[in-house]
């Protein structure tokens, strides 16, 4: 009866293991409410977390693994997608630029080399991948934080077969989101719209008062190379989201082009809408990695 007991003990420690939750959850036992990368014990069997707190009082937990894992639903699927690291291209950009100028410019002056760098900036087309990468990963913080069964996110995605990548997509109840941060500091994103009855309508997108309309170019071929991955049965959304940007206290955002334009607050309740492909999110997250893999 002992023996039966201890391959019992051994079998029930085995089912569990203490992990950081990707996914926000809750506590089996007190009920606590457990947000994304906290440290909890998830149970195999049951599917189900417990906090650290109640688990200190049972059985001690065997397995322990210190890599961020996916303790919600189906982990061990789930642990196969590597969601990718926000601004991660851009970062890795801006570094390289960076770095090769002072490099240069330390080899033209070897004795004024750390005063001229000392002095001096990099030049705007380097610098601007630095303000980019500091978008995407405000912007990708934020989906992380949000992130559940609900709401699936990929980051920093190369596109097959070229040189771009896109930022961020949101798997969710209601579709697919391709989400492009732009970081334009203290300037505001407006709609100019031309023509009507007797000409043609035309929609621009301003951004302080310059046009800025590629920008909606770039995301409607992101949306294009998306669906032509998930399929038809699912809606892709494109979305611009302007980060520090000059928005009114009241309304502000848009859409045009179908494409969404807005801030990360307002995103993030987007987001948060339900809809009728629940059942779908884990398929389309799976699917989306395996064919745009990290940049």
């Amino acid at each position: 009866m002992t023996g039966n007991r201890y391959r019992l003990d051994v079998a029930e420690a085995s089912d569990e293991k203490q992990m950081k939750l990707r996914y926000a959850g809750r506590c089996r036992v007190c009920a606590e409410s457990l947000p994304a990368r906290t440290e909890a014990i998830y149970e195999r069997r049951s599917k189900t977390v417990r906090c650290l707190t109640c688990a200190s009082s049972e059985d001690p937990v065997v397995g322990k693994e210190a890599d961020s894992v996916n303790a919600v639903d189906h982990p061990e699927d789930v642990q196969q997608v590597e969601a990718g690291s926000p601004g991660h291209s851009a970062r890795r950009e801006f570094e390289r630029r960076h770095s090769k100028r002072e490099q240069r410019i330390r080899a033209k002056h070897p004795r004024l080399g750390g005063l001229i760098l000392a002095l001096s900036e990099d030049p705007q087309s380097t610098t601007a991948w630095d303000t980019g990468a500091v978008g995407e990963e405000r912007v990708g913080d934020g989906l992380n934080e949000r992130s559940s069964p609900n709401l699936r996110v990929l980051h920093d995605r190369r596109i097959p077969g070229t040189r771009a990548n896109i930022d961020h997509i949101a798997v969710t109840p209601s579709g697919i989101y391709v989400i492009d941060p732009k970081r334009y500091l203290g300037k505001r994103p407006t709609l100019r719209i031309d023509g009507g009855l007797l000409r043609p309508r035309t929609e621009t997108l301003m951004v302080g008062g310059r046009d800025r309309s590629k920008l909606v170019a770039g995301v409607l071929k992101q949306i294009e190379v998306v669906r032509a991955v998930a399929g038809q049965d699912v809606p892709v959304t494109g979305v611009l989201c302007f980060v520090e940007s000059d928005w009114p206290l009241i309304g502000g955002d848009f859409t045009t082009q179908g494409v969404v334009v807005t801030w990360p607050k307002r995103l993030y309740s987007l987001l948060a809408t339900g809809g009728p492909h629940v059942a779908d999110i884990d398929a389309h997250h799976r699917r989306l990695a395996e064919h745009l893999p990290p940049a």
